[in-house]
């Protein structure tokens, strides 16, 4: 038992390695997907006015996807006379270079209301992988834009497309780029980084796609000290079980959380999302910590928040608790310590114990995107200000605030922070503020 204990701490720390890629990503809502960011030493709170804007373009198009910052550059998608573009500026906001990435989703009936680019850019290493709202997905050199591959959702991969578009950000690992096409046989595609080439197809539950930018949870090969029962003679023993190497690709699909083994493409686990009300409104990326896996969805029904446990071997889960009063569709929640923080569709952000499920705290008039950074909160709402809020842990409280004036049509970007400086887009506008 002695050399047991020994050990534990080095089991414990493996488990507790969650899905966060390589630092050589740069992508949606930060390096592990999670909306926090690493800047440190900013400012605790802002002017009347807001923070010093350094720069702004409105020459992006239109859109909804937020910029991504990868070295000494910026990339973003947006939509130009109905064409997908790709653009490269430097950090000053001077254009480098533009792409033109195939037709962009313009819609019929109620989803021509939101035409535009929908989803961020993924950058790895020397490439940025990007796909169009009508399904087009490329690989395009960092320092030229110059085409690598291209391949179509839906006339190279069979996919589906939906009421409002393909909207998911690339995820992209080592080897391969993960896209969800949507079909009944080829649900989810892994694609060969480098060359674009199918490395394997996945029928999952051939469930129509949604909005989701998936996330992986990378699991390395471990060992668990655990309590077992001795059936014979009804004692408790300590049993050392050993696990391999697995990553889940985990995404949501019109009515599914699905997780996938992402070397072979095989359903490992699924869960029921019904909180849909036109297509699929699961846009916010589920989140894994601490062994479990969390998401919030939005709607008038079904499940809001919810808590699913992981079992030790990856292939299963349980539910561990659901708060049906968190709805939020879009702006995304943060997991900081043992805390969740959402904006909810009621237009109030919402603190919650992730032990119990149970709501700690709220604060009004807030409903839109939402990140954290230097153990504070930033939330972009949807009528267009940009909010500071300080006493994460404690009692919250908004300590910054200015308004969006550039731009046009809804704020549903999602901020980004790098190198100390507040990305914000909003339409066709994208500007730049310094907050350290």
């Amino acid at each position: 038992m002695k050399s047991y204990l020994f050990f534990l701490p080095v089991f414990l720390l493996l488990l507790t390695v969650s899905g966060g890629l390589s630092q050589n990503v740069y992508q949606w809502r930060g390096s592990n997907r999670d909306g926090i960011y690493p800047e440190t030493n900013l400012l605790k709170s802002w002017p009347e006015n807001g923070p010093q804007q350094l720069w702004a373009t409105e020459g992006i198009g239109a859109g909804f996807g937020s910029p991504v910052i990868a070295g000494d550059k910026l990339f973003i998608n947006g939509e130009i006379q109905q064409v997908a573009h790709v653009f490269a500026f430097d950090l000053n906001g001077k254009l480098l270079w533009k792409y033109a990435n195939g037709p962009e989703f313009f819609g019929e009936g109620y989803s021509a209301n939101f035409p535009g680019a929908r989803s961020a850019p993924t950058v790895y290493n020397d490439l940025v992988y990007v796909c169009s709202g009508m399904g087009r997905i490329a690989c395009l050199e960092a320092a030229s834009g110059r085409e690598r591959w291209a391949v179509n959702m839906v006339s190279d991969l069979g996919g589906i497309m939906n009421m409002f578009g393909y909207s998911e950000s690339l995820l992209v690992d080592e080897t391969k780029v993960y896209c969800y096409p949507g079909g009944k046989e080829s649900n989810i595609v892994a694609l060969d980084r480098l060359t674009g080439k199918p490395v394997w197809t996945s029928k999952a539950l051939g469930d129509p796609v949604s909005f989701c930018s998936p996330m992986m949870i990378k699991l390395p090969e471990r060992s668990v000290l655990r309590k077992v029962r001795n059936i014979e003679i009804g004692t408790l023993e300590d049993k050392l079980t050993k696990y391999p190497e697995l990553n889940i690709f985990v995404t949501v699909s019109h009515g599914y959380l699905l997780g996938i083994d992402a070397n072979t493409g095989e359903l490992l686990w699924s869960h029921k999302e019904d909180s849909v009300k036109l297509e699929g409104e699961h846009c916010n990326t589920p989140l894994y910590a601490d062994g479990s896996v969390y998401n919030i969805s939005g709607d008038e029904n079904g499940n809001g928040a919810f808590k699913l446990q992981l079992s030790d071997d990856g292939k299963s889960i349980k539910e561990v608790w659901r708060n049906g009063s968190v709805r939020n569709a879009l702006g995304g929640f943060v997991k900081i310590g043992d805390r969740i923080y959402s904006t909810s569709e009621d237009k109030k952000l919402k603190v919650l114990d992730t032990q119990t499920g149970q709501i700690t705290e709220i604060l009004s008039g807030m409903k839109g995107n939402l990140i954290a950074v230097d153990n504070m909160l930033i939330c972009y709402t949807d009528n267009g200000y940009v909010n500071l809020i300080s006493g994460v842990g404690s009692k919250l409280e908004v300590t910054g605030k200015f308004k969006i004036i550039k731009g046009e049509k809804e704020h549903f970007s999602h901020p980004v922070i790098a190198n100390g400086i507040l990305y914000v887009r909003h339409g066709n506008a994208l500007m730049a503020y310094q907050i350290k």
